[in-house]
């Protein structure tokens, strides 16, 4: 038996997308899924139980972090992953190589892996497929990541077709490392920058080695959204109905909405923490940022027609002044609304498939965020 298998349940007449329910050792999502992304065993500034009230079915960690701080063996040592941060939900944890690629100083890429230095202390390290694999079973998560190389964009085809190439001998290498898929799916990454052929034979590639699920990677990373959404559609038909796609790094509304129309299943980002901590809130009628002097006297909530805790019980007003003031609640509470909003606006896009509305409901959604109808911007 496959760790993790997706159950489609209905498509929606309208657009095409797809409501289904992805199956794990640690329970069951809906999707289309946004995943909330908790990068070091933590979603910043929230507990697990809080996540559970917004509704949160499977959060993210990171490979490359973990690794790094505390260390994979101490997290093996603690029972896994889920004990160790108290999360009985299912866990999604990336391969490390964006964080590889992105993050770290000095690195060199070869065909055997990645040499480079932490940024936390400077100090050296090698990841490979097998040692970004050997770490992400030790962390015990339920989707784990074939290590790939995430190219820059923009990037010449040559460059582009030399990295997909590898991350394709890679994701066969992390395959043959994978020491517990019965317990743990392995989904293989799509690359090939914004190149339609090389896309296309990466997807090709990748499904013959029958992977559990397939991610949707290179892409948010500086390109066009019009330019995402093409590759998605020249990409997605070639990736099989009966298993998970999964976009990596995504998770804009406008993107969540147009991918979800794309026959996208699972989303992260770590957009609406980032931007809560700095003040900056979604609301049905657009982003809003909070500490501008205008909401000194508001005392509506950040979205009247939001459900979440926050907007139930504290106004504009006081969310600005705790920002004001320096005070940590304030970061709290506009990260704890922005997560709603988004795993809220999943919940209405699987409705609107259910109902198969969904094209009426983006159109809806967008004019009132502010969105462009036909481009999303």
């Amino acid at each position: 038996m496959a760790a993790v298998t997706y159950e489609l349940i209905h498509v929606c007449k309208q657009t095409g997308a797809r409501l289904g329910r992805v199956h794990t050792p640690h329970g069951s999502f809906d999707t289309p899924v946004f995943m909330p992304v908790g990068t070091q065993a933590t979603v910043k500034g929230m507990s697990p139980d809080e996540l559970k009230e917004i509704g949160a079915g499977i959060i993210l960690s990171n490979t490359y972090h973990l690794y790094l701080r505390p260390g994979h063996e101490l997290i093996k040592k603690a029972g896994g992953l889920h004990r160790f941060m108290n999360w009985d939900r299912p866990i999604l944890t990336d391969s490390g190589g964006f964080q590889v690629f992105s993050l770290a100083e000095l690195r060199d890429i070869t065909e055997e892996g990645v040499t480079f230095r932490s940024h936390i202390d400077g100090s050296k390290h090698f990841l490979s497929p097998e040692k970004s694999i050997e770490i992400q079973n030790a962390l015990g998560s339920d989707i784990i990541m074939a290590f790939d190389e995430c190219a820059p964009y923009p990037c010449d085809y040559e460059y582009a077709k030399k990295s997909m190439e590898m991350t394709t001998r890679w994701a066969e290498r992390c395959l043959k490392a994978h020491k517990n898929p019965e317990k743990q799916a392995l989904f293989g990454i799509v690359q090939g920058s914004v190149y339609e052929d090389l896309r296309r034979e990466s997807a090709k590639q990748l499904t013959a080695m029958d992977f559990p699920g397939y991610a949707i990677g290179g892409l948010s990373v500086g390109e066009p959204g019009e330019v995402m959404m093409e590759m998605l559609e020249k990409t997605v038909p070639y990736l099989p109905e009966n298993k998970p796609r999964y976009l990596m790094g995504v998770g804009s509304p406008d993107y969540l909405i147009d991918g979800s129309i794309r026959g996208i299943d699972m989303f992260d980002c770590v957009l609406p923490t980032r931007i809560g901590r700095n003040g900056t809130v979604f609301t049905s009628k657009g982003r809003i940022i909070i500490r501008d002097a205008k909401y000194a006297e508001d005392f509506s909530p950040i979205d009247e027609e939001c459900d979440c805790y926050v907007c139930r019980n504290f106004t504009r007003a006081y969310i600005r002044h705790l920002f004001k003031a320096g005070e940590m609640l304030g970061l709290r509470l506009a990260t704890w609304h922005n997560l709603r909003f988004l795993i809220r606006l999943m919940e209405n896009i699987r409705e609107a498939i259910r109902n198969d509305c969904l094209g009426d409901f983006r159109n809806e959604f967008f004019r009132k965020f502010g969105y462009d109808t036909k481009t999303g911007i």
